[in-house]
């Protein structure tokens, strides 16, 4: 459930059964021909579809990340790690006061990396609550059925296409584009990495059937409230 279905009282409430909450961490970035939101869109779906079952309430998506690398993209919005890392602390915090003592982070961005390590500092100054952070798209069993479809996935690619982050009225090309030197582009700035990718796909189809999609949707979804369960 997501916590802006509840009120203070209902979540009063709720922690005198339960201490365990989901905070998603997102990005607004550039995607190609995807929504700017993706990585936003994704960590909340997925966490309030494997929270729902559980009663567990799904903290909002923090919404913006660290993307240094694509800011000569219109829209892509990035804090810098420092700050980041504070906006973080600042919930972990909050939350801790609070009573919850079992939190997963449901991490839809590869940028925001430095949230993991920070989180096990965290951790170990707050020896009374426990944190999983889960980059659900990458977790073994989603990224196996990933593989297993087309192992040519990247950002901005088909496997971030699904029917809630495309947008109305646009159409991605019907075709593979070549992988892009990751190597190489990790050493571009800004505008020089917009020259190199142009649309932003970092490499290979740019969309694939829904009915495929879902299957890798339906064991992200599981393998994450797996986690949420045995937390």
């Amino acid at each position: 459930m997501r916590i802006r279905e509840m009120n203070w009282m209902m979540v009063e409430e709720y922690l005198k059964r339960d201490d365990r909450c989901v905070l998603p961490l997102g990005s607004t970035e550039q995607h190609a021909y995807l929504s700017l939101s993706v990585d936003s869109i994704l960590a909340e779906r997925i966490s309030v579809e494997a929270a729902e079952s559980l009663n567990v309430p799904v903290f909002p998506v923090v919404a913006y990340g660290i993307t240094p690398y694509f800011r000569a993209f219109p829209g892509s919005i990035t804090l810098r790690v420092e700050t980041y890392l504070r906006v973080v602390r600042d919930i972990l915090d909050a939350l801790a006061e609070q009573g919850f003592r079992r939190i997963l982070i449901v991490n839809g961005h590869g940028g925001n990396t430095p949230a993991q390590s920070f989180a096990g500092e965290w951790m170990a100054d707050h020896p009374r609550v426990r944190i999983r952070f889960h980059n659900w798209w990458n977790a073994p069993k989603t990224w196996a059925q990933i593989l297993a479809m087309d192992p040519v996935a990247s950002h901005a690619s088909w496997m971030e296409n699904f029917p809630w982050t495309r947008l109305a009225n646009v159409t991605a090309p019907d075709k593979q584009k070549p992988m892009s030197d990751l190597e190489y582009l990790r050493q571009l700035d800004p505008q020089s990495l917009r020259d190199y990718l142009k649309d932003g796909n970092y490499g290979g189809r740019y969309q694939r059937k829904d009915e495929e999609m879902m299957k890798i949707w339906r064991v992200g979804v599981a393998e994450t409230r797996e986690l949420l369960e045995n937390m």
